[in-house]
């Protein structure tokens, strides 16, 4: 059997190919569903983020995954990406996990709970501690090596962060070298800027510290020194205001690390005194 067309003929077989369309998103999982077939999977959500829609999915051990939904990536790209990382489906869902839409608006991930499993004890250690860092305030690679006790493990630091599954909400963007320049970032260097932009952190001004080798701020009422954009930092006026190279030179200087930012590498050397 064949069907006529004007340029020529067609067989029925090579029509119904071209009938043939790609089936949507978690397809396969819906239809193993209605017979009773269960598989384990995650869930995902759209919502708004400080620079447009994203992709979160979760499960019931917390959220497990970010990526931006824009042109360069539809529905069935993220839950392809999701399932070659994780091993399983992610089916999309209209109810966010509590306290994501504001932690997104607020830029503080700290409140939510979420999945790192299969990732090492030592990528853990590291998002966890960039969760600690405040909106508006940056620190260098090397603090959070030495608040994981791995002080010579910067370069793996960075690694660990580019791997993080979960970019803006764990915010590995607050995350910068030492040399004032802003380093990588999963969704790109000016993706990384426009965020810190929006969190009002001053990039023109800390690499312009940088650049003259400051690396502290302190005052000398308070006697306290901390990284540029410490909260602390930021109420110390200009009439007040410390440079400081190194963190030798504030401890020699009689400065005390802020309790806030902890400028890491200043803790054993003032303990030691």
């Amino acid at each position: 059997m064949s069907i006529k067309e004007p340029d020529g003929e067609v067989t029925l077989l090579g029509a119904l190919t071209q009938l043939r369309v790609v089936p949507p998103p978690n397809f396969t999982e819906s239809i193993l569903a209605r017979v009773g077939i269960t598989v384990e999977s995650d869930q995902y959500v759209l919502v708004d983020g400080p620079t447009g829609t994203l992709f979160v999915a979760f499960n019931s051990k917390g959220i497990n995954h970010l990526s931006l939904a824009d042109a360069a990536q539809d529905r069935g790209q993220f839950v392809e990406k999701h399932r070659e990382r994780f091993g399983r489906p992610v089916i999309l869902t209209t109810s966010a996990p509590a306290g994501l839409v504001p932690a997104l608006r607020h830029g503080n991930g700290k409140t939510l709970t979420y999945d790192l499993g299969g990732l090492s004890d030592f990528e853990r250690d590291v998002l966890k501690k960039a969760l600690e860092i405040p909106k508006g305030e940056i620190r260098p690679y090397g603090w959070i090596a030495r608040e994981i006790g791995r002080p010579k493990a910067v370069r793996a630091v960075g690694s660990a962060l580019g791997r993080n599954p979960i970019p803006i909400l764990i915010p590995c963007h607050r995350v910068v070298r030492s040399d004032g320049q802003i380093g990588n970032y999963a969704f790109g260097s000016e993706m990384k800027r426009t965020l810190l932009d929006r969190e009002q952190v001053d990039l023109v001004g800390v690499k312009r510290l940088a650049t003259l080798g400051v690396r502290f701020i302190a005052s000398d009422t308070t006697r306290v020194f901390c990284y540029p954009t410490c909260s602390n930092a930021r109420r110390i006026t200009e009439d007040h205001s410390v440079s400081l190279r190194s963190a030798a030179e504030a401890v020699n200087a009689g400065f005390r690390p802020c309790k806030k930012c902890r400028p890491a590498e200043a803790l054993s050397l003032f303990q030691g005194l």
